[in-house]
């Protein structure tokens, strides 16, 4: 175990080292461009139709920024272990051994973090398409589909253009980490001043009324329930959902070890206080059964602006979602990517993947690996479908990670003083568990489905050892 965990440089087999070259404000930057999406713009509608009033919808995005800082906190203990890339596959492969890591990269290539590129990509090109349509190339063969659940030349403008972009980047990413990231910085600074500009606009422009429909609206009455209230923090969950991710790049981190835990939990308390601000600003203007009654393609963010600014209005903010779906995208790509290399490089993935381009220091085939399957999600459009089936297995993982954390800390192979150990990681654990127990209860079939797909790695992991055993 104390060699498994030993600093060594983060090289693979060829023998070639990546580069540590992000210093800590990109990594801050990384979390929080990752993490800013389309959530923060789109969530506060079907959090609003679930019945609750305005302090409980802030209660929730709330209680789901404590409860994701509270993995942050897990996060920078077992951030200690290892200066390598790969995050949670590695933090994974230390504490349990190397099935459970795999089955979660795996998981992570399959669906989790392939199917989240795509449906950035598809949700990038889906704005650009309400300010210049982009038609279907393909409409003839539209009504093609595989087993009345795969369409892929359905909406074929959009998913020419989301391949393009996820192309586009990945071959930004290749052409080195420095640039991939200061690509990150620009976009992360502009929609952090996009936000910051509709908070301003809720909370100190005072030249209007509030916004009001002529339709009726949606009588909002107590508090909505407990079911209601946990339905809302799962929409929080899902704007809060990347912060993880960039310790999967720790190996091209300056210092990870402290400035990984460092990234992580000051980039989540950022987003966090944005969120929480923003969606005061967007009831202060919009009454909650106004947004309750908006429809589910409706964005909060432009009915608010469009109040203040009219017609451009909606222009702002469409380009402002363009921006933070473009940001996001991009993160993903640079992060994943890394989880895939670090797996080639312990023998458990192809081996091709662990390759370091000799000019630009980067995983270049990895990069070109996660391109090649989110792109195929991308015309499969069922990315959706397996990232809801998939939930389990991430929060399965989560849970994990803190119990890890616990018996790492026993162990002795933690030494540094941890944020409330070890009152955080168990409140962590039992919500976890909360999580998955509701998630069984109501989504039964989507749970059992993600659970096959990611035991479908298993023959995948005796096939790789046995290789790794021959070489």
């Amino acid at each position: 175990m104390s060699e498994a965990i030993s600093e060594t440089a983060d090289i693979d087999r060829s023998g070639l080292p990546l580069s540590r070259v992000i210093g800590l404000t990109s990594g801050i930057l990384l979390v929080a461009g990752i993490m800013i999406g389309s959530g923060i713009f789109k969530k506060i509608v079907p959090m609003s139709a679930s019945g609750l009033s305005e302090k409980y919808i802030i209660a929730a995005w709330v209680v789901a920024g404590i409860i994701t800082m509270f993995g942050a906190f897990t996060v920078a203990g077992l951030a200690t272990l290892t200066t390598n890339s790969g995050g949670e596959y590695e933090y994974l492969r230390l504490i349990f051994g190397n099935l459970v890591s795999f089955l979660f990269g795996w998981s992570s290539f399959t669906i989790i973090g392939s199917a989240s590129i795509a449906a950035i990509a598809v949700v990038f090109t889906s704005t650009i398409n309400e300010l210049l349509p982009l038609g279907e190339p393909l409409a003839s063969l539209k009504y093609i589909s595989a087993g009345y659940i795969v369409d892929p030349f359905a909406d074929s403008g959009l998913k020419f253009l989301a391949v393009t972009a996820i192309v586009l980047l990945t071959w930004i990413n290749c052409r080195g980490i420095s640039k991939a990231t200061n690509l990150n910085d620009l976009i992360t600074y502009a929609k952090v001043a996009g936000i910051l500009l509709l908070i301003s606009i809720g909370l100190f422009y005072q030249d209007y009324g509030q916004v009001r429909l002529e339709t009726p609206v949606v009588p909002i009455t107590g508090t909505g329930g407990t079911s209601a209230f946990f339905a809302a923090m799962l929409s929080a969950f899902w704007a809060y959902d990347g912060w993880l991710n960039v310790a999967f790049i720790s190996g091209e981190i300056k210092n990870p070890t402290r400035n990984v835990p460092k990234a992580i939990i000051a980039g989540v308390l950022l987003v966090m206080i944005l969120y929480v601000l923003v969606n005061i600003a967007f009831m202060k203007v919009i009454p909650v059964n106004v947004l309750a009654s908006l429809g589910d393609n409706e964005i909060a963010a432009t009915v608010m602006v469009k109040s203040v600014l009219g017609d451009s209005g909606k222009v702002l903010i469409t380009m402002l979602i363009m921006l933070s779906t473009f940001g996001a995208l991009n993160g993903l790509i640079i992060t994943y990517a890394r989880l895939y290399y670090q797996m080639a490089k312990e023998g458990f993935f192809f081996r091709k993947a662990a390759n370091v381009h000799p000019r630009f220091n980067t995983p270049y085939i990895s990069l070109i690996y996660s391109m090649v399957i989110s792109c195929l999600l991308v015309f499969s459009g069922s990315f959706d479908l397996l990232t809801d089936m998939i939930v389990f297995a991430g929060f399965l993982f989560y849970a994990l990670l803190a119990w890890g954390l616990i018996k790492m800390k026993r162990r002795g192979l933690i030494k540094s003083n941890l944020i409330g150990y070890p009152v955080i990681p168990i409140i962590f654990i039992l919500f976890s568990i909360a999580l998955l127990v509701n998630t069984i209860i109501t989504q039964p079939t989507q749970t059992f489905a993600g659970i096959l797909l990611m035991l479908t790695g298993v023959p995948f992991y005796f096939y790789f050892k046995q290789k790794k055993r021959c070489s």
